[in-house]
């Protein structure tokens, strides 16, 4: 990317009105979250029509799948928040090595998941179960999106850096652009070509690669304010521990959800692996749900991030205020639609009578948590954005550890599957309470002394 000297002499991000800001940033983001749930949603759809092991291979393999979206959007925290507070502090040389170094770390992660895809995905099912339908058809799948996984690095990167520093329609374009295709290919692969999950895996890539590069080409020509130049291009070593001081606690936070969803589909196959197919759908759903407030999340943390360097405690009071009301609506929706129409949503992939049998009490049980984990997603984004990231892991923790698996086992011992999804809406509530009591540590630390 060719050098810019162009800089501007205020950042919207610090004197928009922050309704209007916080909607700007959020909304484009929010749509392409909207269409990536979608996508989701209809690539499960196409992969039940193959056949129920089908759908348990590619639920079986969520857990790899969430671990490299965890490294990749883990990262890109530490490099949206340290490029945004360094743009806030008028430090643009910084912001420019934060750039080059995170699209570097991107690169490195994608080795390191081909190689271990290539050595270790049939184990990985071999783990889980010895049905050699989905042991097959899962191994096939992990691994063409582990050796090919430089896509989603490399696009979740360059988003970052186009959020962090206010282009989001652009983030907008390439999310979109790169889930529509993978939408269009999804029914070609798996059927035209007869490719069946694995299929599934190529359309999943193609996106990718086209949604990576499209986010090198709005960098190089639409996005002003910083500059990557990888020309004599050495790691800054400082840069990265900075990047990392917040990434690497968010990074253990995503992946804890992959620990967190495979424990449960241990838990759950000891009933019936439809319980796995179950879950696995669950999953596509909620995202349907809680990509918007991700969404709304990834708007929110370049605001805050920019305006405390800046020095402007009210800006952030305000953003995180009205993010939480936003996510928190959301979530109402969300609930609203899992408890007046499971069966429907059931339907979209093929269920069974006993799919439906155990998947209806689920979906309304389950549900329950949203009303608390919009303002927990909100609260943990915010203290990442003040670069207290081991707030973030400890909540993520105490939800999907410490409380929400060890429940799902006693729970389980009851031999009742139906009271197992419980240990869902349990966890959420022990994570809300230690949300609150830690934005009013965050509050006093960092934010109070600013009103002064």
């Amino acid at each position: 990317m060719e050098e810019r000297e162009i800089r501007p002499h205020e950042n919207k991000m610090g004197v928009l009105p922050v309704g209007k800001l916080l909607l700007s940033m959020s909304v484009p983001i929010m749509l392409s979250m909207l269409v990536q749930a979608l996508y989701n949603i209809v690539d499960s759809v196409f992969v039940s029509r193959v056949s129920e092991n089908a759908l348990n291979a590619v639920s079986l393999a969520f857990p790899v799948q969430n671990l490299m979206i965890a490294v990749a959007t883990g990262t890109g925290v530490g490099i949206n928040a340290l490029l945004s507070k360094s743009l806030g502090e008028k430090k643009f040389e910084r912001a420019n090595l934060t750039a080059a170094n995170g699209l570097f770390l991107g690169i490195c992660s994608a080795v390191v998941f081909a190689v271990l895809g290539a050595l270790f995905s049939r184990t990985f099912f071999l783990v889980q179960t010895d049905v050699a339908e989905i042991v097959e058809g899962g191994t096939a799948y992990i691994q063409v999106c582990t050796i090919c996984s430089f896509g989603i690095f490399i696009s979740i990167s360059v988003e970052r850096l186009l959020q962090a520093t206010g282009k989001t329609i652009y983030s907008m374009f390439m999310q979109m652009t790169g889930a529509i295709i993978n939408i269009i290919f999804d029914p070609v692969f798996i059927f035209v070509f007869d490719m069946g999950v694995v299929g599934a895996a190529w359309a999943t890539v193609l996106g990718q690669v086209v949604g990576a590069s499209m986010g090198i080409y709005f960098n190089a020509k639409k996005n002003t304010e910083i500059t990557v130049r990888f020309r004599g291009f050495r790691p800054d070593w400082h840069i990265i521990r900075r990047i990392y001081s917040v990434g690497v606690p968010s990074i253990i936070m995503a992946s804890i959800g992959s620990v967190m969803t495979f424990g449960v589909n241990k838990i759950l196959i000891g009933f019936t692996t439809t319980a796995t197919a179950v879950f696995g759908v669950y999953f596509k759903l909620q995202s349907f749900v809680f990509m918007p407030v991700f969404g709304l999340n990834n708007g929110m943390v370049p605001i805050v991030a920019y305006n405390f360097g800046a020095q402007k405690p009210d800006r952030m009071i305000r953003t995180v205020k009205l993010a939480v009301c936003y996510a928190t609506g959301i979530m109402v929706v969300g609930v609203t639609i899992f408890q007046l129409f499971p069966h429907l949503l059931l339907g979209l992939f093929d269920a069974s009578d006993y799919m439906l049998e155990i998947g209806v009490p689920a979906l309304r049980i389950i549900c329950l948590s949203f009303l608390l984990a919009g303002f927990g997603i909100v609260s943990s984004s915010f203290f990442q954005a003040l670069g207290h990231g081991v707030l973030s892991l400890i909540i993520s923790l105490v939800r999907q550890l410490i409380v929400l698996l060890p429940a799902a086992w006693l729970l389980s011992l009851s031999g009742q599957l139906g009271l197992v999804w419980w240990a869902f809406p349990i966890a959420e509530i022990f994570s809300g309470i230690l949300s609150v009591l830690f934005l009013l540590y965050a509050y006093r630390k960092e934010v109070k002394p600013m009103l002064v």
